[in-house]
């Protein structure tokens, strides 16, 4: 059973619904900040499991709108950062990046030495550490070939599709207990008790969202988007290939910090609650769709040893969070925020970071740094960073 593009849309928009109304009304999922498209695209991606499994019924789904989505998530981030923001930004991005490098060194030696404790050729743990985890799906299925053809390792693409499968529902669900932990213990609260960057927050009744706000909301995104394609093929041509997605949120930054001096009166989305709410729809959307697709029936016959790999990279992971991002990031409200998102990026992938982010903030409040230093680590320096240490490790162990 196939669904086609605009079908998969609104089965999404269905399922954010239903993840939307089981945090209202289910109070651990709200306590420990599971995000609204987690909570019941899981369930669709277990039901669909059941259907496969029990009766030979396979679900598929055309995902060709998610990526869309998450443009306009990060085109939004962008459009509420101003220069005095990034600036405060400058020196925890440096440190956020220095440690993710040194995460990546541990997260793959944790999987080649569990590998290599199951008699397993060491590469097949390279491929449960940063290949798939930090890596995500396209990371794993990007360096395939170079496992199978020049190691031998015939199943490498089905080996990172299931670990990065498996990190990216282990970091949906890590990430807003962490934060939970994090400010219960410490009694955190944000600067500025203020709205969150994205989302409307459980406890609101009423949303105001004028008709001429949400126009000029949806119009400057999607100048952000055509700023954005155009900022990434310039830089293509200048032999730099960043992820249009982060180039759509630079696209936004240079629009919000040129635009409004520009032209003095002008109406800015910038803070504005339709801009809040579209972020939060976008890329509940975009995540909804992402895990009720997941065929998680694929991944059955790749168990035992994947699943020891995986139990110690979530422990891993869990550890690097509360004890190291979190001390070294400010051992602040700002730091618990954080240390959510890395949870999400360290086993799963940027959106999932965000979503984990956009949990916390929708409970506590604003944490505007988190969302800027958060995706520009995860969406740029770790792709650089992650393609240089997997070479480095397969000249050690290959």
């Amino acid at each position: 059973m196939s669904f086609e593009s605009f079908a998969t849309f609104n089965i999404a928009i269905l399922v954010l619904a239903a993840g939307n109304w089981l945090n209202r009304h289910v109070r651990v999922l709200r306590d420990f900040n599971i995000p609204e498209p987690v909570s019941s695209g899981l369930i669709v991606g277990l039901l669909a499991a059941v259907l496969y499994l029990g009766f030979g019924v396979e679900i598929s789904f055309n995902l060709q709108t998610r990526d869309f989505l998450l443009l306009y998530f990060f085109a939004g981030i962008g459009l509420n950062s101003d220069f005095k923001t990034l600036r405060a930004g400058g020196l925890p991005l440096v440190i956020l990046v220095g440690l993710t490098v040194g995460y990546m060194m541990l997260q793959n030696l944790t999987g080649i030495g569990v590998a290599s404790a199951f008699g397993l050729n060491p590469l097949i743990g390279l491929l449960g550490g940063s290949v798939s985890l930090l890596g995500g799906h396209g990371t794993s299925i990007a360096w395939a070939p170079v496992f199978a053809e020049r190691f031998g390792i015939l199943n490498a693409g089905e080996i990172g599709i299931a670990c990065a499968t498996l990190g990216l529902v282990a970091s949906s669900l890590m990430g807003g207990p962490v934060a939970q932990w994090l400010i219960a213990r410490h009694k955190l609260e944000p600067k500025t008790l203020i709205e969150p960057d994205v989302g409307i927050t459980y406890e609101a009744k009423t949303e105001t969202i004028g008709y001429h706000g949400m126009l000029g909301t949806l119009f400057w995104l999607n100048i952000s988007l055509a700023l954005g394609g155009l900022l990434q093929e310039g830089l293509h041509q200048l032999s730099v290939n960043l992820p249009l997605f982060v180039c759509s949120l630079f696209a936004a930054i240079i629009l919000t910090n040129t635009v409004p001096r520009m032209i003095p009166g002008l109406t800015w989305p910038a803070g504005s609650r339709s801009l809040a709410l579209v972020s939060d729809v976008s890329l509940g959307v975009f995540l909804a769709m992402s895990l009720m697709s997941l065929q998680l029936w694929a991944i059955l016959d790749l168990a035992g040893p994947i699943v020891a790999i995986l139990t110690a990279q979530v422990l891993l992971a869990l550890a690097f969070s509360i004890f190291v991002i979190f001390r070294f990031m400010g051992h602040d409200y700002e730091a618990a925020v954080m240390s959510a998102g890395f949870a999400g990026i360290s086993l799963g992938a940027t959106p999932t970071a965000m979503a984990n982010m956009t949990a916390v903030t929708k409970k506590y409040g604003l944490a505007h740094r988190a969302f800027i230093v958060v995706p520009l680590v995860s969406g740029f320096f770790v792709d650089i960073a992650n393609a240089l240490v997997i070479s480095r490790f397969l000249n050690w162990f290959g």
